[in-house]
């Protein structure tokens, strides 16, 4: 349980930074995100996923 809670502190910690550092090329980031199709999102997901699994089979 412990490191599922530092994980998500770190994943907050990582989400943080680009607003905090550049809140203008966040805003830039953000708006065309939310331009982009259903489809495209799904598979930016799907991507996000498979490589954080590849990840974690590399690591354990």
């Amino acid at each position: 349980m412990n490191e599922l809670l530092t994980a998500c502190a770190l994943l907050l910690v990582f989400e943080g930074l680009l607003p905090f550092l550049s809140p203008g090329r966040w805003r830039e980031v953000f708006s065309r995100i939310q331009a982009m199709s259903d489809g495209q999102i799904r598979f930016i997901g799907l991507a996000s996923i498979v490589m954080g699994l590849f990840g974690l089979l590399w690591l354990y």
